[in-house]
């Protein structure tokens, strides 16, 4: 994926950190849980009576919403620069370390974090590191571009 370095405005991405951040904070603070996505579509999969609607509704706006976004402006072109087996691939992998991590990132480094849980801690700084070694060997070890 590439990004238009030339397109990018930090007042858009500070608004878009603290909307999430208000977002995590109201949704514990109302709700009693945790803003994680892979909480939210796992519990889809093992559903109890109540607690579906209200997970359908936020995937549902978390889908719809770059939609309605782009009737306001023109969205930026999106690229991967991989080939399909390969995003499949990569989206396993990112589940299954979900599943043992147990949570996504923004589970951990958003909300986990804010709360200063030390498992989030500890499984930030593994993600990040681990993503910090991958780019360095495959860009300056293997020699990938």
């Amino acid at each position: 994926m590439n990004l238009d370095w030339n397109s990018f405005t930090p007042e858009s991405a500070l608004a878009g950190g603290v909307i999430l951040g208000l977002a995590s904070a109201l949704f514990i603070l109302i709700n009693g849980r945790i803003l994680g996505i892979s909480g939210i579509i796992g519990g889809l999969f093992r559903p109890r009576a109540g607690d579906i609607a209200w997970r359908i509704a936020f995937l549902l706006g978390l889908l719809s919403s770059p939609i309605i976004f782009g009737l306001w402006t023109t969205l930026p072109d999106a690229r991967v620069d991989a080939d399909w087996p390969t995003v499949g691939i990569a989206g396993l992998l990112v589940g299954i370390g979900t599943r043992y991590g147990a949570g996504c990132t923004s589970g951990h480094g958003v909300c986990g974090l804010s709360r200063l849980s030390p498992r989030s801690m500890i499984a930030t700084l593994s993600f990040m590191a681990a993503g910090f070694l991958t780019v360095y060997a495959l860009r300056h070890l293997a020699g990938a571009a």
